[in-house]
């Protein structure tokens, strides 16, 4: 499988089906939109403590997850802000090839080929037995997630439909529990949860031990109610997945009727080069700088 039928779906107009979700789910329609954007425009201007792009394509990728309230995706910005200012040691100039290592040899994250019955994109984390925490740390397991969001964030598709990922645990062992710290923990569901502009549908737990229950005490009391309704649970029932995500769009290692996954982030890495201009705009937007 060569890396060049990873596509990213940038610059496409949505399809008619998903333009009927967007109006239903988000309130959009082309007034609303035209509305939206020129309000966003205005606010950013009287805003003085931060600095974003003012283009249509950047502005509606901030919008939709805000359903198209314009003070609502002003808001997210300052919360992106803060969390890029709260995470700059990780965050700051992050660029693909600073974590190309990570993307190449191991097989830690994964963004399926395809997209899922529901037309999301689907991200697999494997945090069981393949995560060599000695050669990617948690704090690169989060600068993976972050570049990957980087790119699917400029999918007009997943902008409409969302994202859900997928939580692999299989034979996790001691080092891969000790590895997700509790600043892990925090730092991941505070971005979730508060700066990421993506729509995060499903998040399922597939393959859990008995030790993954160390992992969730951590977890469990930052997530709030909006996100604990999209978290699930199946341990070794695939049959369970598959009430959410049909098995026809899933491969054979999650019980589905596609082939087992035979590629990695290796096959994304150049995609998420491929937008490189994009990364440097995001690394300077935030708060602006006090001289």
């Amino acid at each position: 499988m060569s890396s060049s039928e990873f596509k990213l779906e940038r610059n496409v107009e949505l399809s008619e089906e998903t333009k009927a979700i967007a109006e239903k789910e988000l309130r959009e329609t082309p007034e609303r939109v035209r509305e939206a954007l020129e309000r966003l425009r205005e606010l950013l201007k009287e805003d003085k403590d931060i600095h974003f792009g003012d283009d249509d394509e950047l502005l509606t990728m901030l919008l939709r997850p805000c359903k198209w309230y314009p003070e609502s995706a002003l808001a997210l910005m300052h919360r992106i802000a803060e969390f890029k200012r709260d995470n700059a040691s990780l965050l700051d100039g992050l660029l693909p090839d600073q974590e190309k290592d990570a993307f190449l040899d191991h097989k830690v994250v994964n963004v399926m080929k395809g997209r899922d019955d529901k037309g999301r994109r689907v991200l697999m984390v494997n945090v069981g037995g393949t995560w060599d925490t000695k050669k990617v740390t948690a704090d690169q397991l989060f600068r993976l997630f972050y570049l990957i969001h980087e790119a699917a964030m400029l999918e007009p598709e997943s902008q409409v439909r969302g994202t859900v990922v997928i939580m692999d645990f299989h034979n996790m062992g001691w080092s891969q529990t000790m590895g997700l710290t509790p600043a892990f923990s925090k730092r991941l569901l505070t971005f979730i949860q508060d700066a990421m502009p993506l729509r995060l549908k499903e998040v399922h737990f597939v393959k859990e031990p008995m030790i993954f229950n160390v992992v969730w005490k951590m977890f469990k009391p930052l997530i709030r109610e909006k996100l604990k309704n999209r978290i699930f649970f199946h341990g070794s029932k695939m049959n369970s997945l598959h009430k959410h995500i049909a098995a026809t769009h899933l491969p054979a290692d999650y019980g589905g009727e596609l082939d087992a996954i035979d590629y990695s982030a290796a096959d994304w890495y150049p995609v998420i080069n491929d937008v490189l201009p994009h990364i440097h705009n995001w690394n300077t937007y935030g708060f602006v700088k006090k001289t």
